[in-house]
């Protein structure tokens, strides 16, 4: 392919959480640009507090050289730089005050000579890659959540990396819960939408799965317990992700970081439940939140794979001139759609899945 869009020189970011996969779509861009196109390629640290900060550096080929099995992101990431609205300062009460820097961005874009941006993440990032697309930047995004909840694309790197450490850590719960008689909650993240529980939930096989589609009613979760008790039945294990939420009730957070362009913290339910679990049944119950050890470790194969094709394709699009657009996957097909069409939303689980259906025939409860 030759270039026929004036791109000399590329930058490369990974925004938002970390996710399995992350140097997989890294190594694919870098070494497709260098040995294909002779391409320059810069690393932008730390997400878009690298553009923020004008923190970044030339990669060479070696550089990304046996990373693609690493998980995590040699780049560093960030979820606290949303160029449009960072904290500059705090004022006499502690509270931030934020400031549109895309201005000095757009500075350090032209002073390094970037022709073109891969922005690597998932809503958030892509709402910002879309008001730079907007500011003349040329940005082209990967998906990548370990959420899965990326609109208009059927699967995101990391996803499937995220379900095998939730199912691995579920079927060890599942010999102590049966082994000491217990109801077992795991508490699985996600924070509007139930991608991860679910399938980690169904691959386990778990007796209940709280999503936060589905709003559930407490009695309705006891009286599961209860009705496995009575049957016989020594132990109960319920998934429950972090964000979901009782009818008429609101999700438990954690904690608010008033610094952070997404201050609301999400987490705790899993203990929450249990204490209520406890109280209401007489079953004894323990909660277990999986925690950050969802988005590390080693990104299984298919991951690897996924990483690699979208970070071909991110490229294939840039010296095509597909500018301001998202690589995605649709009908088994890699596509791509505008960035603005992404931009600040998300794919929630649909009342009508297929794999909800399939988990109520087996006698799933989601607790409404």
């Amino acid at each position: 392919m030759s270039n026929t869009d004036g791109i000399h020189r590329i930058g490369i970011l990974t925004g938002g959480g970390d996710c399995p996969g992350l140097n997989a779509v890294i190594r694919a861009v870098t070494k497709t640009a260098i040995n294909r196109h002779g391409l320059e390629v810069w690393g932008i640290e730390d997400g878009f507090l690298g553009l923020i900060r004008n923190r970044m550096h030339r990669l060479a080929g070696e550089d990304v050289s046996n990373i693609l099995t690493q998980g995590g992101t040699i780049l560093g990431t960030s979820n606290k730089a949303n160029p449009a609205r960072f904290a500059t300062a705090v004022d006499g009460e502690g509270n931030p005050i934020f400031e549109d820097v895309t201005p000095r961005v757009l500075e350090h874009v032209a002073e390094r000579h970037l022709d073109a941006i891969v922005c690597i993440g998932g809503d958030g990032t892509m709402t910002c890659a879309a008001d730079l697309a907007r500011r003349g930047v040329r940005c082209v995004g990967v998906p990548k959540t370990i959420d899965n909840d990326l609109m208009h694309t059927e699967i995101t790197f990391g996803f499937q990396t995220a379900v095998t450490t939730a199912t691995e850590a579920l079927d060890r719960i599942h010999t102590t819960a049966s082994s000491h008689h217990r109801v077992m909650v795991v508490e699985i993240m996600g924070r509007n939408a139930g991608w991860l529980a679910l399938h980690s939930g169904v691959a386990a096989g778990a007796d209940v799965i709280l999503i936060p589609e589905i709003p559930f009613e407490l009695d309705a979760v006891c009286e599961v317990c209860r009705e496995r008790s009575r049957r016989g039945k020594a132990f109960t294990i319920l998934v429950v992700s972090e964000g979901a939420k009782p009818k008429g009730g609101q999700q438990v957070v954690e904690r608010v970081i008033k610094t952070s362009p997404d201050p609301i913290r999400l987490g705790g339910i899993a203990p929450v439940l249990c204490r209520r679990i406890e109280d209401e049944t007489g079953l004894e119950s323990r909660a277990t939140i999986l925690g950050h050890v969802q988005r590390g470790g080693t990104p299984v194969p298919v991951d690897r794979v996924l990483g690699t094709m979208f970070g071909h394709k991110a490229l294939d699009l840039l010296l095509n001139g597909r500018h301001n657009e998202l690589v995605v996957m649709q009908q088994a097909k890699l596509t791509s759609v505008p960035l603005e069409s992404v931009a600040g939303k998300q794919r929630l689980v649909p009342a009508d899945h297929p794999l909800l259906e399939a988990a109520r025939a087996v006698g799933t409860s989601f607790g409404d």
